[in-house]
C-alpha cells in the first residue's frame, strides 16, 4: 500500500466535509451556544463531534445529515 504525501492530499475536500460550531449552528438556525450545550449535556446531545483539542470542535457533515435523518418525525408514523 502506498501512502500519499500529506501535502499532496486535497485539502479542499477534507475542509468542505468538516463544519465548525458556528457553520453548524448557521445552518440549523439555532444560536452556537445551543450547539455547545448540547455537546456538554449528560447524556450527550445534538450530532457526533469530532474534538480536535480542548477548543476546537469539528462536524463532519455525513454525521450532521444522519443524525438530522434520525431525529426526522413522519406524522403518519406518529
Amino acid at each position: 500500500m502506498r501512502l500519499r504525501a500529506v501535502d499532496s492530499i486535497d485539502t479542499t475536500a477534507a475542509e468542505s466535509e468538516l463544519i465548525t460550531t458556528e457553520e453548524l449552528a448557521r445552518m440549523l438556525r439555532v444560536d452556537p451556544s445551543s450547539v455547545r450545550r448540547w455537546r456538554t449535556a449528560r447524556p450527550l446531545q445534538g450530532p457526533p463531534f469530532i474534538a480536535l483539542s480542548e477548543r476546537v470542535i469539528m462536524y463532519s457533515i455525513e454525521d450532521v445529515r444522519a443524525w438530522l435523518a434520525s431525529r426526522r418525525v413522519t406524522p403518519e408514523a406518529a
